[in-house]
């Protein structure tokens, strides 16, 4: 089921605002939860749904975390392509929260999931690297652009795995994982606090600002840890880092599942055995959220060393400092490895 947005009705009203207190706000996974921390800061504190020991793709929410989002008056989520079941949790459990779901905030960069989950066969970057409608170069603010909200969109989750490795169609929902789209979500968080609760907009203005800085200089940092001259080919264990890899410059060989991290069959997985000899990967990253067992088995007896990627971070303290410190984290495992 496909949930519309309440937010533009709240944004485009000139009314008395609907929440005369600081709202309740429930976020689905820890990055996004730190940026609304952020942004909240000295004000309150949002609710975490999905915490970052588990994968979002396959989630079963527990009653706390159903009473919580039950109680919220306001949902701020990266959206359905990334958890189709969460909006039908949303729709029966707060259907008079506002929900303001972020991969489909204008200014959010956009790439297509990647089909083949063979990376180094594909014909050329391009393949994946064209962005949707909203224009990654729109770095400017454009409140009425914000308050917008009639970017349609399909549910495109359906499986297409096959013993080849292939992912599903649609949006790579990853979105997150790219500093500059961490910057727009910034902004449409603040906004939506702000008319939520007016009293506390200069709050929100002034720790928007703040953030927006701190991500800025971050993008530069990541650029600078991982410029790595003949870095080795990697692997990554199910293809969530498009958005960093495009970050920083960059690019996996393949991954040994694809965006939905469905598992792989046999063919794909000696495929990957295959291309480590021939593309000369170096490294082959796993993730603490799922059974790595496969990988191990891709790994032995070959020369690639294993390393660890976290793309919602388990080992993060959630609160305002989250996201800048997976980014971190991300770019200093990925360094480790190919540096070594």
């Amino acid at each position: 089921m496909m949930i519309r947005p309440l937010l533009s009705a709240l944004l485009l009203s000139t009314a008395t605002p609907l929440l005369a207190d600081v709202p309740k706000v429930a976020t689905d996974i820890a990055p996004v939860h730190g940026l609304v921390s952020r942004v909240m800061d000295g004000v309150g504190s949002p609710t975490l749904i999905i915490g970052p020991s588990a994968s979002p793709h396959h989630y079963a929410m527990r009653p706390s975390e159903a009473r919580a989002l039950q109680e919220a008056d306001m949902v701020i989520w990266v959206g359905e392509e990334l958890t189709p079941w969460f909006g039908d949790r949303i729709a029966t459990l707060a259907p008079e929260a506002l929900s303001l779901d972020l991969i489909h905030a204008p200014g959010t960069v956009l790439l297509d999931v990647r089909k083949a989950m063979i990376f180094a066969a594909a014909d050329d970057h391009d393949e994946h690297d064209e962005h949707d409608e909203h224009d990654e170069h729109d770095h400017g603010y454009d409140e009425d652009k914000a308050h917008s909200d009639d970017h349609s969109h399909e549910d495109d989750h359906a499986d297409a795995h096959d013993d080849h490795g292939h992912s599903h169609e649609g949006t790579d929902p990853h979105a997150w994982l790219l500093v500059e789209n961490a910057r727009a979500w910034t902004r449409h968080i603040a906004v939506a606090l702000t008319k939520a609760d007016p009293d506390n907009a200069a709050t929100y203005a002034s720790n928007a600002d703040a953030a927006i800085a701190e991500l800025e200089a971050l993008e530069a940092e990541m650029k600078s840890v991982l410029t790595i001259q003949n870095a080795p080919g990697f692997i990554v264990f199910h293809d969530a880092y498009q958005y960093f890899e495009e970050g920083v410059g960059l690019r996996a060989v393949a991954a040994l599942s694809g965006s939905d991290a469905a598992d792989p069959g046999p063919a794909h997985i000696r495929a990957v055995q295959d291309l480590i000899e021939t593309e000369n990967v170096g490294c082959a990253f796993t993730e603490p959220q799922f059974d790595t067992r496969r990988l191990d088995t891709v790994l032995e007896g070959t020369k690639a060393k294993p390393g660890v990627l976290d793309p919602i971070g388990r080992s993060i303290e959630t609160g305002p400092g989250f996201y800048p410190a997976l980014i971190r984290q991300l770019g200093a495992s990925m360094a480790e490895c190919l540096n070594s």
